[in-house]
């Protein structure tokens, strides 16, 4: 079983390690390829006609100065270019859980998204900041990612991903919760106006606001949650509406 693992918060990240160790109680052939640095919000873009250094930093690990969904494309489009696509991607474990705008914002989604666009079976990997850690989390991890591995069926489809929160406590129970609203960049600090020009920040943070069922609220209540996200499918519009624009 060939896994790749990529991430957003670099190849340093604690919860890189995680993952790594948990994918390593399930095969010997473990890719990492990761950003060089933190690459929060990054969503799902790409760099495009410009140079993506790849530095090897040990056997089957690799530095990406890019996108979280660039580590994807080098690995895909360079590492197994000849042959031997990964049986699954593994994204995280993101620092920060990854809830309602995050499905668009979030670098750690990013990557499982792209590894759809590849045709990947892949599961993103998110978890509360701070916290507890345990000396069995990765043995959790990793039974988690073999029961996943092990069924699916029930959940790989074309142009689809899975997305999972883990709370502060492992081992947890499980929900498939409703996807909220938590919105982040809600306000501007201005660091600096000089005549016509004016820098701002967006501070981090969210309000952490949570509707009963949704994936805050059964975070915040010490449960994991899982959603099958996808990119593909297309909702129709009303006939009506169609015909109006037709006669515009």
């Amino acid at each position: 079983m060939r896994i790749l693992i990529a991430n957003d918060d670099g190849i340093d990240a604690p919860g890189l390690a995680l993952a790594e160790a948990a994918a390593r109680r399930l095969g010997d052939d473990v890719w990492v390829v990761a950003p060089d640095a933190k690459r929060t919000a990054a969503g799902h873009s790409l760099t495009m006609a410009a140079p993506v250094v790849m530095k090897r930093l040990g056997e089957r690990r690799f530095s990406c100065s890019g996108t979280p969904a660039d580590c994807v494309v080098a690995a895909m489009s360079w590492l197994f270019r000849d042959g031997g696509r990964p049986d699954l991607v593994i994204s995280g474990v993101n620092d920060g859980r990854n809830v309602a705008e995050d499905l668009a914002y979030s670098g750690t989604l990013g990557v499982a998204r792209e590894a759809a666009f590849w045709g990947l079976p892949a599961v993103a990997l998110s978890r509360v900041k701070k916290p507890n850690l345990r000396a069995g989390d990765a043995d959790w991890l990793a039974g988690l990612l073999r029961t996943l591995w092990e069924r699916r069926a029930a959940w790989v489809a074309e142009a689809h991903w899975l997305s999972v929160n883990l709370p502060a406590d492992l081992p947890a129970s499980f929900a498939q919760p409703s996807i909220g609203r938590d919105k982040i960049a809600r306000t501007a600090q201005v660091v600096r106006e000089s005549g016509d020009t004016v820098e701002l920040v967006f501070p981090r943070g969210r309000a952490h606001a949570s509707t009963p069922g949704d994936e805050n609220s059964r975070i915040d209540s010490g449960m994991a949650t899982v959603n099958r996200l996808g990119w593909a499918g297309q909702n129709a519009l009303d006939p009506a509406l169609v015909e109006r624009l037709g006669s515009l």
